[in-house]
């Protein structure tokens, strides 16, 4: 299995920083040390990629640094050529791990992406470029898909991915996510599930299993892009539900093994995880590695 990584282009942060971002390390680091896949360094999405979902004035404020102190404060980190150089790389490795995937090898993963919150004319909640959307447009502009669905299991609403892709057909969203949680004006998906804070695995999974069937029956996908986040954890900072990892891990196998089933392909992105301990959040992702990986190809 082709694992794509970016951490090794450093995004500096303030000490004391709220985002935990050495969970990316720490998970190239798990995933060496099984031997879960082939470690590849992508290529950085180009200027042509990245204006598949996002402004030209956006992309241009944001690789100069022309942004606000609001803008950044609505990111969430501070701007720096780095950031642009890792959000770029980062957006490339979902595109790498599309193309692997469609390339016969059924299935493939991000140690990164899913930025979800990231809109076409601004960025925010951690996210700056929507790395789903582009790798998603990317694929079709190469011919290589007609319809692709974004399978969205982010403990937090797929806002950006909603809003840009409204009045596309081409591109299914589902969005499984806390109710009450971040953010706080919901955009409407193709499909969302709205979660009460506290829920746990039985009716999570349940939940997931109908949006799942009625996702990749309206979607006719040729292409899945699997947001695995591991913030609906019982004990993530953020998440506010009560899913064990076993609950989580079921709900892997649930999404890769309904893909497998239907014949699509599938990109895995990490995407959310701010569990008390950073050890849980490295372990839920490398958990959704080792499955699939069990799973193989197809």
């Amino acid at each position: 299995m082709k694992l794509f990584y970016s951490d090794t282009f450093v995004l500096p942060l303030p000490e004391g920083h709220r985002f935990p971002i050495a969970k990316y390390a720490m998970l190239r680091e798990r995933v060496s040390a099984e031997g879960l896949g082939e470690l590849i360094v992508p290529e950085a999405a180009d200027d042509r990629d990245i204006l598949r979902a996002h402004t030209a004035d956006y992309l241009h404020r944001i690789h100069i640094g022309a942004m606000s102190d609001r803008e950044m404060r609505q990111i969430g980190f501070p701007w720096s050529p780095q950031l642009v150089e890792r959000s770029r790389r980062s957006v490339g490795a979902t595109i790498a791990a599309c193309r692997t995937a469609l390339s016969g090898d059924g299935i493939s993963a991000s140690l990164a992406g899913g930025t979800h919150h990231a809109f076409a004319d601004h960025g925010e909640g951690y996210c700056v470029f929507n790395d789903s959307v582009i790798a998603a447009r990317v694929m079709q502009a190469e011919g290589r898909v007609r319809r692709v669905v974004i399978i969205d299991c982010d403990v937090h609403q797929g806002n950006g991915i909603a809003a840009i892709l409204a009045g596309d057909e081409t591109i299914f969203s589902f969005s499984i996510h806390g109710a009450k949680n971040y953010p706080f004006h919901k955009e409407r998906s193709n499909l969302d599930i709205a979660l009460e804070d506290g829920t746990g695995d039985a009716a999570y999974l349940a939940a997931l299993e109908r949006g799942l069937d009625q996702a990749i029956e309206q979607s006719c996908a040729d292409l899945a892009i699997y947001l695995a986040g591991a913030d609906p954890y019982e004990d993530d900072r953020l998440g506010r539900l009560k899913v064990t990892k076993t609950g989580l891990l079921e709900r892997d196998r649930m999404v890769l093994e309904t893909c497998r089933s239907a014949g699509i392909p599938v990109a895995i992105t990490m995407a959310g995880g701010y569990a008390r301990n950073i050890a849980d959040t490295v372990d839920i992702h490398a958990r959704t590695l080792r499955l699939a990986k069990a799973i193989g190809g197809w």
